[in-house]
């Protein structure tokens, strides 16, 4: 497959919140690259086993999302980061359809690319941080058949373990892309235009995956 694609792929599944989480007293006491090292190889195992999910069954992974996983990620700060300072000024409504929506679009943009996970794997770079760090990014590479595709992961120590905010692809940070197109609805249309934006994307994407 495109290996950015993949990466991508892998990328927006933690950012989403698609990681088979472990015991939260374990995930807890784990080190960030650690629990990265664990749930990025959790979720390609998940991945090569499930048919659902290969064949882009949203329904499935957005199930599997809200079921398992969200605790591993820090979704409000992600969504907040890419929405910029508009989010201060918005509802508290207006904050949680921005999240509800983001988050389908992350899902709905890369399922159907899933069923295209083959045989790569994950190697998490040496961790540069020290003991008392409560943010630190986790640098990783996916490991297929050409060169490495670098994939990076910006994560912060909270009371229930690490969390991931922000992702990195190849030199490209998530919410840096998402942040830059967001501000220009924004500035056209206010936070409801791109509440509304984001909504009716989802909807095309809906109805494309069903086509």
């Amino acid at each position: 497959m495109n290996r950015r694609i993949f990466s991508q792929v892998l990328g927006a599944c933690f950012a989403a919140g698609l990681l088979t989480a472990g015991p939260a007293v374990f995930a807890a006491d784990e080190a960030p690259d650690v629990l990265i090292k664990r749930t990025s190889t959790e979720v390609l195992d998940t991945i090569k086993a499930d048919k659902g999910i290969q064949s882009g069954d949203t329904r499935k992974i957005i199930a599997l999302v809200d079921a398992k996983i969200m605790p591993h990620v820090n979704f409000t700060r992600m969504t907040a980061a890419t929405v910029g300072r508009n989010w201060r000024q918005a509802t508290p409504e207006q904050q949680k359809r921005l999240q509800e929506e983001f988050k389908i679009l992350l899902v709905r943009t890369y399922s159907g690319a899933l069923s295209q996970v083959k045989d790569e794997t994950i190697n998490v770079k040496p961790l540069r941080a020290a003991p008392a760090d409560t943010e630190v990014v986790v640098r990783t590479e996916v490991i297929g058949r050409s060169e490495p595709i670098q994939l990076d992961y910006r994560m912060e120590k909270a009371a229930g373990g690490w969390k991931i905010y922000d992702l990195n692809v190849l030199g490209v940070w998530m919410v840096e892309t998402y942040r830059t197109q967001f501000a220009q609805e924004i500035s056209a249309k206010g936070v409801d235009g791109l509440i509304a934006a984001l909504a009716q994307r989802n909807k095309s994407n809906a109805g494309a995956q069903k086509s």
